[in-house]
């Protein structure tokens, strides 16, 4: 993974092209309204119009493994700072897709 840490399925962890490294965040399924806490410890997902890929164990707590690809809700709740700190997100959620 992008943080040299090898990618471990069963964690709550996530992969975002525009979310710094180490942010924590709120992913909640659209469909079902289920929600998870990830940390963002991955570049990616590489495929257009997906917006986070999340672990296997994530996807389960979901129900997002049968589909796939589902629309979701991203909102960053922890965000570290340049300076190495952290400080809660304040910014409205990500655009759904």
């Amino acid at each position: 993974m992008a943080n040299g840490k090898p990618m471990k399925p069963d964690s709550h962890v996530a992969a975002s092209k525009t979310l710094p490294l180490g942010t924590k965040a709120k992913v909640t399924s659209l469909r079902t309204g289920k929600s998870d806490v990830v940390d963002v410890e991955d570049r990616g997902p590489y495929v257009d119009g997906r917006i986070i890929d999340v672990s296997p164990k994530t996807a389960e707590k979901l129900d997002l493994k049968k589909p796939g690809v589902v629309p979701v809700e991203v909102k960053p709740l922890i965000v570290p700072q340049q300076h190495g700190d952290a400080k809660p997100d304040t910014a409205t959620p990500a655009t759904p897709h």
